[in-house]
């Protein structure tokens, strides 16, 4: 694998590493061996986040005895420093070291400064004069919180998505910390699941220099894709061309990319992030698990929507969530209603 240096954090790392948030959703021992099948093919940068449940403990579990051959990311979503402590504390357990090589303020709505009221930068700066992290990042969703980042040169790397369906502002983004010699740590390179050609996407983030996607991983064959590119050096050619196009022109404008930060202020309990874009789900991608009795369920959920507005409100991306929801819940129950989903094939 080719490897990229996190830009002032002078980390070398392989180009490709592991967004270690699917882990969560496998057991123990699963997690074990597609973690350990990771490192044995040269993957180091592990990102993972307390926000991830078990995520933390799974690697911990794995890595203790090699924890000097790997590079590990972790986030907190704290909003104070009593529980910025609690969660640096919690992770430094979970993952069984003393010290996090990159600690990052986890998809933040502002960017945290020194005196700006909150101590949440004062707190990441002691505790990496107390050698608990070894440097300072942030992530966001947020084109305008990424640029200030950028701007203030207080971190060292920055976690942003960025795949082929990028908008000229996050290109912006890329560029402007590449310039800034700030590490970028590429998240939702596959579009949260909308982009159904891990080749293409794989394909397109080779063209940028000194950047580290973060692939989410929750199955072996996932990872074999990844290792497989890799020994290929897979580049865009005419038949990636035109997958990339064709997702352009299909994901352009409003859609649900499904980061999932809205999910805990639903009172409805939507699966937001799944819900409100049902619609293309279906369409890219066919399938009559879509339309299983617990995808019913769950879709069925939007008719008692309250429109609180709690969604929209913590929408990174500024979607009418309701919205979405209830054109994906109409266009649902179309689909149903013909009761042949190989018709969209």
């Amino acid at each position: 694998m080719k490897k990229v240096v996190l830009g002032k954090t002078g980390i070398s790392v392989n180009k490709n590493g592991f967004g270690a948030l699917p882990i969560q959703r496998v057991d123990f021992n699963e997690a074990e061996n597609i973690l350990k099948k990771a490192y044995d093919n040269g993957i180091d940068f592990y990102d993972t986040a307390r926000f991830y449940t078990d995520s933390e403990e799974k690697l911990g579990r794995t890595f203790s005895s090699l924890r000097d051959k790997i590079v590990i990311a972790s986030k907190t979503m704290a909003k104070n420093v009593e529980d910025f402590n609690k969660d640096l504390a919690t992770s430094l357990k979970m993952l069984k070291t003393d010290c996090i090589d990159i600690y990052q303020f986890h998809d933040a709505r502002v960017c945290y400064k020194p005196d700006d009221g909150t101590g949440l930068y004062e707190a990441m700066e002691k505790a990496k004069k107390d050698g608990y992290i070894k440097h300072i990042g942030i992530t966001t969703h947020r084109m305008g919180v990424a640029e200030e980042a950028i701007e203030s040169g207080l971190f060292e790397t920055i976690q942003y998505p960025f795949n082929y369906l990028a908008s000229e502002g996050d290109v912006n983004i890329y560029n402007m910390a590449y310039k800034s010699n700030m590490g970028f740590i590429c998240m939702k390179a596959m579009s949260g699941g909308l982009i159904s050609s891990s080749k293409a996407a794989y394909a397109f983030l080779e063209q940028y220099d000194g950047l580290v996607p973060i692939w989410g991983i929750q199955k072996e064959s996932e990872l074999d894709e990844f290792l497989e590119y890799a020994k290929k050096e897979i580049k865009i050619d005419d038949t990636l061309k035109q997958i990339i196009e064709k997702d352009k022109k299909e994901l352009s404008g409003n859609f649900c990319r499904g980061c999932g930060y809205c999910m805990s202020s639903c009172p409805a309990e939507i699966k937001i992030d799944d819900c409100a874009r049902m619609s293309l789900m279906i369409r890219r991608a066919p399938s009559a698990r879509l339309l299983s009795i617990e995808s019913q369920e769950r879709m069925k959920k939007i008719e008692n929507c309250v429109h609180c507005g709690n969604c929209a409100a913590k929408c990174p991306y500024g979607l009418d969530t309701p919205k979405l929801l209830e054109e994906n819940y109409k266009d649902y129950k179309n689909i149903l209603a013909t009761g042949k989903i190989e018709a969209l094939k």
